[in-house]
């Protein structure tokens, strides 16, 4: 009862933030939020798991099954349980969330009890998504997430709030639908070899050939356009091109610590969920499919970083860098081999540590010149220099400086998809993402060149000075974070591989 406790705690501690005066919310709301991230360091300590969750033959740590409700012919089942893929991302979700908290404590002035209330309301259902194993009870959570987003973008957003919440809401919501579709009719398809939503038992029948035909397609047809439908709600999430075009507009018009989450968390939900579904229910249509696959991953590294080079807005030159990085991750899955997928895995943490710290970095420089314009903002580092320093480690961490985070997992992308026998022409692909690194190089120089260094010439009516501890602390919590993950991978790739070798054994990788 592990999970379930703390989901509950962290239920619990939204209402009492709900409930809390203003005056103090900011403050119980870290206080409350440390609880799950304590909770996740137990579990840790405890965690026993081997194998990967949906296969046969697998322990799954902290597993809890009990009937929830009896329909004909489906039972829709509680079953919770951690592995090493969903583990992780279980930990960065507690571990960034009392970080983005504590950095919203100076931006947020305004309705505070119930943005912060929102956020640990968000992020119970973010530990209910990583950590839920029936497809049902998980779709509730995954959608669950959809309503404090919406909100805290809506509500304590920018001028522009409105447009972006809707845009993200539709967009989002477009594809959970999509993918719900597309995974009901494999159900379906499967007939009565299952009588339930339990992932594990679904992934057995599909391994096992037991689909059949529905709506008038045969089983591999059924196969393949399952795959697309689910492939396609998962990629906006992530988002990859050309599903993309939601990110830099929420983004922009999101509160810094809540860009935090979106960008460090809820873009990994996508990822995470097209790993559990596309390419371990469905490996021999993603095996099938591995060269579009590809293709769109690498186009993704390279069209995100190029349309990074072209912003001077500096939250929308992390934005799109994330769309670059999640395609390494794209690349990384559809190598299947051990070091792909699991370093797409590890990258998926990687990169919510150091795309959290950018934005934190960012919204520290908003906080001091109220504006974020690369031609706007010039020499900042005298009057910020710790704030500018740290900029300037998150962003050689981007480019994947070695000894952090970011280095570990693109380096392991990159040897698991040359050394792959699914997908053709593998050193190639390899290559081109590779060149993706160059290109990422050139923006950020850019861009802290003109912001940090040079003639100091932001006009203001107010001193620029250095940033308040409370704004700073976070930042270097997360720069020890990246490079403790970058001297010691082993730390989360042990775990990752055991539960990575499983499914490249399925799918025919090294």
């Amino acid at each position: 009862m592990l999970i379930e406790t703390l989901i509950a705690v962290t239920f619990v501690a939204a209402l009492v933030v709900f409930l809390t005066p203003e005056a103090y919310a900011p403050q119980v709301a870290f206080a409350l939020s440390l609880l799950p991230f304590v909770g996740s360091l137990f579990l840790w300590t405890r965690f026993d798991a081997s194998g990967n969750a949906l296969l046969e033959g697998s322990t799954v740590a902290f597993e809890t099954q009990a009937q929830w409700i009896a329909l004909d012919p489906y039972a829709i089942n509680w079953h919770v349980g951690l592995d090493g893929v969903s583990f992780p991302l279980l930990v960065l979700t507690t571990v960034l969330v009392p970080l983005a908290i504590m950095s919203a404590w100076t931006p947020i002035q305004e309705r505070i009890s119930q943005f912060y209330g929102l956020i640990l309301f968000m992020e119970a259902s973010l530990i209910g998504v990583f950590s839920t194993l029936d497809f049902f009870v998980w779709f509730v959570f995954w959608e669950a997430v959809l309503i404090p987003m919406y909100l805290l973008i809506g509500v304590w957003g920018g001028p522009r709030r409105k447009y972006a919440a809707i845009k993200f809401f539709v967009y989002t919501n477009v594809a959970s639908l999509v993918m719900f579709i597309g995974f009901i009719a494999l159900v379906f398809g499967l007939g009565d070899s299952v009588n339930s939503f339990d992932m594990p038992a679904i992934t057995q029948a599909l391994h096992d050939g037991q689909l059949s035909g529905f709506a008038g397609l045969g089983p591999d047809m059924l196969a393949l356009v399952s795959f697309i439908a689910i492939f396609f709600g998962f990629a906006v999430k992530v988002p990859i091109f050309p599903v993309h075009t939601w990110l830099p507009d929420a983004h922009v018009e999101a509160p810094t610590p809540v860009s935090v989450l979106l960008a460090g968390v809820l873009l990994k939900m996508g990822t995470y969920a097209l790993l559990r579904f596309n390419f371990t229910m469905l490996y021999d249509v993603a095996a099938t499919l591995a060269v579009p696959i590809a293709v769109l991953g690498v186009f993704s590294v390279i069209y995100g970083a190029m349309l990074a080079l072209a912003q001077q807005d500096l939250k929308r030159i992390v934005a799109y860098s994330s769309i670059s990085s999640m395609g390494y991750v794209i690349l990384g899955l559809v190598a299947f081999t051990v070091y792909g997928i699991g370093g797409a895995t590890f990258q998926m943490v990687a990169h919510g540590l150091i795309s959290g710290l950018m934005f934190m970095v960012v919204g520290v420089i908003y906080n001091a010149t109220h504006t974020r314009m690369v031609g706007d903002i010039s020499g900042i580092a005298d009057r910020m220099p710790i704030t500018a320093g740290i900029f300037v480690a998150a962003a050689f961490g981007y480019m994947g400086l070695p000894l952090m985070a970011g280095f570990a997992g693109e380096f392991l992308i990159f040897l698991g998809a040359f050394q792959s026998t699914v997908l053709p022409g593998a050193p190639l692909f390899t290559a081109i993402a590779m060149f993706g690194i160059v290109i990422v190089a050139g923006y950020l120089l850019f861009a802290m060149q003109r912001t940090l260094f040079g003639a100091y010439r932001l006009e203001t009516d107010y001193e620029i000075t250095r940033a308040p501890l409370h704004d700073v602390v976070p930042l270097f919590v997360l720069i020890a974070l990246i490079i403790l993950l970058g001297v010691d991978p082993d730390i989360f790739f042990t775990m990752i591989q055991d539960a990575v070798d499983p499914l490249v054994e399925l799918g025919g990788g090294l």
